[in-house]
């Protein structure tokens, strides 16, 4: 990545390590990622198997995963919190940076 202004703050392991946990929660959470390269946020998806690592997760700047419960938005913090992952809460998404 030409831009060094960005701090990368996530690897290709806690990447891999989010989307086999999403796999396995109960409940088909919608995501979407914005590319540091190019700018573009993909559309809501909830396919996590082979669609989120699709392309692989170099150029991920951020990743949303739709909360639309306080049950849910619970359930996917305690997912982060046991791989060591942080995440911002905004109203009914949680963000997960790649770069700060």
């Amino acid at each position: 990545m030409a831009n060094n202004q960005y701090q990368q703050v996530m690897n290709d392991k806690k990447w891999e390590e989010i989307r086999l946990s999403m796999c396995d929660y109960p409940n088909n959470n919608q995501w979407r990622t914005k590319d540091i390269e190019t700018r573009f946020i993909s559309t809501w998806d909830g396919e996590w198997f082979y669609h989120f690592r699709i392309g692989g997760y170099k150029c991920i700047e951020w990743l949303e995963i739709k909360v639309e419960t306080q049950e849910i938005r619970k359930g996917v913090l305690n997912i982060l919190k046991n791989i060591h992952v942080s995440g911002d809460v905004f109203d009914n998404v949680i963000r997960v940076y790649g770069y700060v």
